[in-house]
């Protein structure tokens, strides 16, 4: 049982770590959206825009792996709960070098349920997996490349209903 004090819920009251148990909890239509990107070299965005990429379709095989890595995230997070998904969509969108920002791939996950948890874990999983992908698929043409900016943008659904969050840059 966690306490009205601590707002981490994976830790019980002796500070052990556990699964929060989710079972009394009504199964409601939850929704997350997470974003984050990866800058690169504005030749290595011209590889992937032109799709002559060495190992072929950049954006499709990582829109692939986001899926994937949105499906299997209760593996990959050890305190997660498997969840059933209604729907998981991941944009890709290549945006070109500019004075303010460099070239990169810009990912946005969006996944729901419905059930007795939310789907932040799995949109966040698969918005670093898909920025992943991009990177094993360019890295022989670009070992510079950086992820960053990941975060939630929203979630919807459950007992703390919406969330939006603001500008915080990446």
């Amino acid at each position: 049982m966690t306490s009205s004090t601590n707002p981490l819920t994976h830790f019980d009251a002796q500070g052990q770590a556990h699964m929060v148990d989710v079972g009394a909890k009504p199964a409601t239509h939850r929704v997350a959206v997470a974003t984050g990107r990866i800058e690169m070299l504005p030749a290595t965005l011209a590889l992937i825009r032109s799709g002559t990429a060495k190992k072929g379709d950049v954006l499709g095989i990582a829109r692939i792996a986001g899926i994937m890595a949105a499906k299997k995230t209760s593996d990959l997070i050890p305190l997660c709960h498997p969840l059933a998904l209604s729907r998981v969509a991941i944009d890709l969108e290549a945006v070109g070098a500019d004075g303010a920002s460099a070239a990169a791939v810009l990912c946005t996950a969006t996944v729901e349920t419905t059930g007795p948890t939310g789907v932040e874990m799995e949109a966040l999983t698969a918005v670093q997996v898909a920025l992943l992908t991009v990177y094993d698929m360019c890295k022989a043409a670009d070992r510079g490349m950086t992820i960053t900016g990941v975060r939630l943008l929203e979630k919807h659904g459950g007992k703390s209903g919406s969330w939006v969050g603001g500008d915080q840059g990446g």
